[in-house]
């Protein structure tokens, strides 16, 4: 794998900084080049003979060299050390052409003033006015080399003192610039980071809603989808010519509600379907900004409120059964004995027994409805253990036969391996293994043939236990599985719909999963899958 290097961040204050830099480095040229010209171009004629030729020429040689150096190499390196050693050359070479070339003195002096006030503007404050120090020095030094205090002429004396006066004057008030300057872009880029990170929570918490959010132009494309959208929508089609995904194609009918919408301002909230295998949607509509041709379309999945209201429903049915359990069992129990005591008696007719079955059938019956609606009260915690799930198995099995004989039906128990060890609660994995194993033997058979049902139990590719309950009936239709384990949910006359909910709460309860697989041979498959055990522990 190639060795990837990270891009150094460069804040927005180092870039302003280089490109003044830039600026800086390309002056420091122009003044060395004007140097080099009044000493070996045709300029040379104009001034007075150098005091010291060869130092003048040296001067003006190595300034233009360093200053092109700089140039060079000024975007590759710290621009604050560039902008120290640039103003350092600047002062000694400057102070040292003034020396070799006096009639240069007075320009050389005003042309340094750019540099010291520059030089405080790009360095740190103290830097700055330090490198503003020097050069009050050197030129008062410079001067008093050059010309002493013997010298007869007031201008020339007033010259350097007002030229120091100066330097210190540019370089306090470039400095001050400079850190407010600073502060400035420190201030915007704190801003800039800050709007960037509001920016992205923005963003996570739009792709994250489970309201599909979409952004629709006045041409009716698709610019943007969050997460939950984009499963609603699916694969749109997509308008080649403007290489957007195109409303209209992809969704016509949503297409239409959006333009009516925008024509009278009433949204039509009727759940709609935006494809066959997504839930229906409301959706409602808003401009992303006043007079905006650009619109917000919010999907609201109409699946989401249903499970609200089954929870509300499951909730207030729970508390309302448990009120009347004694009330609807008390005489419930009372009907059933007195069918009991009926039924032993000599004197009734062989007419009227049938009729005794079928008042203590629905006495059973009205008993086990009494029991699911309980079991959405007690909703009790797992209570989890070590089980051997081939011995759990043949043991449920073997109970079950003895309290549901089974006349030309069969049940039995199979294992792919000698010990299938879970971390389950018993109780409740046999309570959710007496309602697969009833509904397979009473749906789960062919017509006019007896069930066969199997309770096998084997570990998953991924090494996960699990349990499934196999039988060799017609199976279930695609349209009746996708609302197998909704509550209230039932195709048969006499059940509830309770019992596969409850069935899958419990799994849910012992962190285990609850499917209906269909099987390739025929037949169906209600699949428990546990937590994958490693060491005891819960994987």
């Amino acid at each position: 794998m190639p060795l990837q290097i990270a891009p150094v961040d460069v804040s927005e204050a180092d870039r302003v900084l280089r490109r003044e830099l830039r600026l800086f480095n390309l002056y420091r040229v122009l003044e060395a080049m004007l140097l080099a010209a009044t000493l070996f171009g045709p300029l040379a004629g104009l001034i007075d003979e150098p005091r010291h030729q060869l130092l003048a020429r040296s001067v003006a040689i190595a300034f233009l060299f360093i200053a092109m150096l700089l140039l060079a190499f000024g975007r590759r390196l710290d621009p604050r050390a560039i902008a120290f050693a640039g103003i350092a050359a600047d002062l000694f070479f400057g102070f040292l052409a003034m020396h070799a070339v006096p009639a240069l003195g007075t320009g050389i002096s005003l042309m340094l003033l750019f540099n010291v006030g520059a030089a405080a503007l790009l360095l740190p404050p103290r830097l700055g006015l330090g490198m503003a120090a020097v050069a009050v020095l050197a030129l008062l030094g410079e001067h008093a080399w050059s010309v002493g205090l013997e010298a007869g002429n007031a201008r020339l004396r007033a010259e350097p003192i007002m030229f120091a006066v100066g330097y210190a004057a540019i370089a306090t008030l470039m400095s001050l610039l400079g850190r407010q300057m600073r502060a400035g872009y420190e201030l915007a880029e704190q801003r800039g980071a800050e709007a960037a990170h509001l920016a992205e929570i923005n963003e996570l918490i739009i792709r994250r809603l489970r309201t599909g959010v979409l952004l629709v132009d006045g041409q009716g494309r698709l610019r943007l989808a969050n997460e939950a959208a984009a499963a609603l929508l699916g694969d749109v089609e997509v308008d080649s010519t403007q290489g957007a995904r195109n409303l209209a194609i992809a969704m016509p009918e949503l297409s239409q509600r959006l333009e009516q919408w925008r024509t009278d301002g009433k949204p039509d909230e009727t759940p709609l379907q935006l494809g066959p295998d997504v839930p229906d949607v409301v959706p409602r509509f808003a401009r992303l900004l006043a007079g905006s041709d650009q619109t917000l379309v919010f999907l609201d999945d109409t699946s989401i409120a249903s499970r609200r209201a089954e929870s509300m429903t499951l909730a207030t049915l729970g508390r309302f059964s448990a009120s009347l359990a004694h009330e609807i069992r008390n005489p419930l129990a009372a009907i059933s004995y007195a069918v009991q005591l009926l039924e032993e008696s000599d004197d009734i007719r062989s007419g009227d027994r049938r009729l005794l079955e079928i008042v203590h059938q629905q006495c059973q019956r009205m008993n086990g409805i009494v029991e699911n609606v309980l079991g959405l009260a007690r909703r009790e915690a797992a209570k989890p253990e070590h089980v051997d799930l081939i011995e759990f198995s043949r043991r449920f099995v073997d109970d079950y036969l003895v309290c549901h004989p089974l006349d030309q039906d069969t049940l039995q128990a199979s294992g792919s391996r000698p010990d299938v060890p879970a971390v389950v609660d018993p109780r409740q994995l046999h309570q959710v293994l007496t309602v697969l194993v009833s509904n397979a033997l009473n749906y789960g058979r062919m017509p006019g043939q007896p069930a066969r049902v199997t309770v096998h139990v084997q570990h998953d590719p991924h090494g996960a236990p699990q349990i499934e309950v196999r039988d060799r009936g017609p199976g279930i239709p695609d349209t009746v599985a996708s609302r197998l384990f909704r509550p209230f949910f039932t195709t048969s006359p006499h059940g509830t719909g309770l019992g596969l909910y409850i069935a899958r709460e419990l799994c849910r309860a012992n962190q285990a999963s609850l499917d209906y697989v269909p099987m390739p041979a025929g037949g169906g498959c209600f699949r428990i899958r546990m937590q994958e055990l490693r060491g005891g522990i819960v994987r």
